[in-house]
């Protein structure tokens, strides 16, 4: 639908209050007199031409109005005939009452299938008899159906005249039919039904008995033309109905139309978002606006199909009970606006969507520009750090504080490289960027290098130390948002935590070079696409780490052992160590330890509570042992 412009402005004031037609000339007229151009009065004429066919059709739908409510109003005579299976039940059972039959029925023809169905019984007993359909033609019925004429049989299966088939007459021979009156149901010049009378003995039905049964049937035929009145009476109000609520939908969309515009235009001045703008459509649209795509959720694959035609037209895109709107830029699809809750939009409320996607696309273009800058601001103070270690520390911090970042406390270093690269500039470009939004949504630093990409992370405090993350934890998880977001496996490293890098930039460097020794590891051990740092390699990770925790892996692999004996005055670590030397065998332990076996099988029981149940696994033993050296050998004992 064309947009409204000032030409349409008198004429749609002239259409709500209702001016006669005369009047419709005066804009041209007033127009012609102040002398306007050619293009201006086309324009008038336009829209006058336009208002005199709305208001046609509005004088031409309360012409029809009237009548119908007139044709209404006559159908009310007939009130007690409007529950048409009430009067239906009436006349059958009044037929069954008179005649005196064991059974009475009535069918209606099936236009489209070409036979006639059971509509009402009274006396029947047999289902198949009350699911029956006759063929035109086939059976008493369908004979009386397909003639117009009534016809009587005194019994049923002697009778040759009718075309006898095995459903109908297994029917009939159910329910114990035999002597049987049908008539038929005419309206005007058709059968529309057949009203049976039947007795399940042989009799002979009178000539008044058929005339009585014949009148009952045109009654019966009068109130289906009746119902059939009313409900097309019905129909044609719902009709003039919803033309009128056409109109009134289309007025509330004009205003919804310009609210919208005027939220969206008072959003971009102020400096909203995005989703401040899919929440301004949900409120005008009276349903749910999400953003998908960019960095936003993906776009849905059902609805992709939908995106791409919107894409290729401009236009919101209806599928299944969903609007797709996308928002792209120089050809480029930057993501979609998906309307739900609101199944059928006018062609105002089509713009509007479709309006609200190019608003999107703008702010989206303007807030990639500004991120693109930020991402290069934080790849050079990166590339500082790692290359430039005598760097000022004041010009160091003065630059991250415009980052919002802080280079004051605890850093982690994390290398991260896709694996099995398909596109190699394409898919490091995918991982920088994917690694510059992390850094930037974690007040962190991210850099290209080395074919991968380097993350300077703060390590986020938390108050129980417990479930503190810690730099395996950061990278386990870095790795799994690399690798959703670029859709390939992608394998961090990670360093021990740096405590100040402002103070010391060159600690940077030397945690890179550790945090790669881990990437390395972990794909020399066949465990591409994780994450990792040195404390998760046990002590293999003594000698990927520069920061030789000793004490550290010590820590992790006895420390509970260790705090057990110095708690309760136990030997469990001497039991320990002595069971390894013992090759493993409580009875050469006790011989050792100078104590009971039982003792030893205790210890052991206690140990396996503080390690774990597989502290015994060749790994886990392997570790163990050198941990016990390494504690002998701290402790001055070897």
């Amino acid at each position: 639908m064309p947009a409204y412009g000032p030409a349409d402005a008198p004429y749609l004031r002239l259409l709500a209050r209702g001016a006669p037609v005369e009047e419709y000339e005066r804009p041209v007229l007033a127009a012609r007199a102040e002398g306007a151009g050619p293009t201006v009065l086309a324009e008038l004429e336009r829209a006058k031409l336009l208002a005199l066919r709305v208001r046609a059709e509005l004088e031409g739908r309360r012409r029809r109005e009237a009548e119908l409510s007139a044709l209404f109003e006559t159908a009310g005579d007939l009130a007690g005939l409007r529950d048409l299976d009430s009067v239906l039940q009436a006349i059958v059972h009044r037929a069954r009452s008179l005649l005196g039959t064991d059974v009475a029925y009535l069918s209606l023809n099936d236009r489209k299938a070409g036979d006639t169905y059971m509509r009402v019984t009274e006396g029947s007993v047999s289902a198949r008899f009350q699911r029956v359909r006759l063929g035109m033609g086939e059976g008493l019925g369908g004979l009386v159906a397909q003639t117009a004429m009534p016809y009587v049989t005194e019994s049923y299966f002697d009778d040759e005249r009718f075309c006898h088939t095995s459903s109908i007459d297994s029917a009939v021979h159910d329910e114990g039919l035999v002597a049987i009156l049908g008539v038929p149901l005419v309206l005007g010049t058709g059968v529309i039904g057949v009203l049976y009378a039947a007795d399940r003995r042989a009799r002979v039905f009178e000539r008044e008995q058929i005339a009585l049964l014949a009148s009952l049937a045109s009654l019966a035929a009068v109130a289906i033309d009746t119902a059939n009145l009313l409900e097309e009476t019905r129909s044609a109000l719902a009709d003039l109905g919803a033309a009128n609520e056409t109109i009134r939908t289309h007025s509330a969309a004009l205003e919804r139309a310009s609210e919208v515009h005027d939220r969206l235009t008072e959003l971009v001045l102020r400096g909203g978002g995005v989703d401040d703008v899919a929440d301004a459509v949900s409120h005008v649209l009276a349903g749910t606006v999400r953003v998908v795509g960019h960095d936003h959720e993906p776009v849905p694959g059902e609805l992709a199909d939908a995106v791409a035609r919107s894409r290729k037209d401009g236009r919101a895109v209806r599928q299944g009970g969903t609007w797709a709107a996308a928002v792209t830029a120089g050809g480029e699809l930057l993501g979609a606006l998906l309307l739900r809750g609101h199944p059928e939009l006018g062609p105002v409320d089509q713009r509007t969507l479709e309006r609200a996607a190019m608003v999107t696309s703008l702010l989206l273009l303007a807030r990639r520009n500004a991120a693109e800058a930020e991402q290069r601001f934080r790849g050079e103070l990166l590339d500082d750090l790692l290359d430039a270690p005598h760097r000022d520390p004041r010009l160091l911090r003065e630059r991250a504080a415009r980052l919002r970042a802080d280079l004051d406390a605890p850093h982690i270093v994390l290398a991260a490289r896709i694996d099995d690269e398909t596109d190699g500039s394409s898919d490091r470009l995918r991982l920088w960027s994917a690694a510059s939004h992390i850094a930037a949504t974690h007040r962190g630093l991210a850099a290209a290098r080395d074919g991968g990409t380097v993350l300077l992370l703060p390590l986020e405090r938390h108050t129980d130390a417990s479930t503190a993350p810690t730099a395996s934890s950061t990278a386990r998880r870095i790795a799994r948002e690399l690798g959703s977001a670029v859709r390939a496996a992608v394998t961090v490293g990670a360093s021990n935590p740096v405590a100040a890098p402002a103070a010391r930039p060159g600690s940077v460097a030397l945690a890179y070079a550790e945090a790669q020794r881990c990437g390395d590891a972990l794909r020399a051990l066949g465990r591409a696409g994780e994450g990792a740092a040195g404390a998760d390699f046990g002590f293999l990770g003594l000698l990927l780490t520069d920061a030789r925790d000793v004490d550290g892996f010590v820590h992790r692999t006895i420390g509970n052992v260790a705090d057990y004996d110095v708690r309760r005055g136990t030997e469990l670590v001497r039991t320990l160590d002595a069971y390894f030397s013992s090759g493993m065998s409580p009875v050469r332990t006790k011989d050792a330890l100078h104590v009971h076996v039982n003792t030893v099988a205790q210890r052991l029981e206690r140990i396996s509570q503080l390690l774990g149940p597989d502290w015994q696994s060749p790994d886990r033993a392997l570790e163990i042992q050198l941990a016990l050296r390494l504690h002998r050998l701290s402790a001055g004992q070897d």
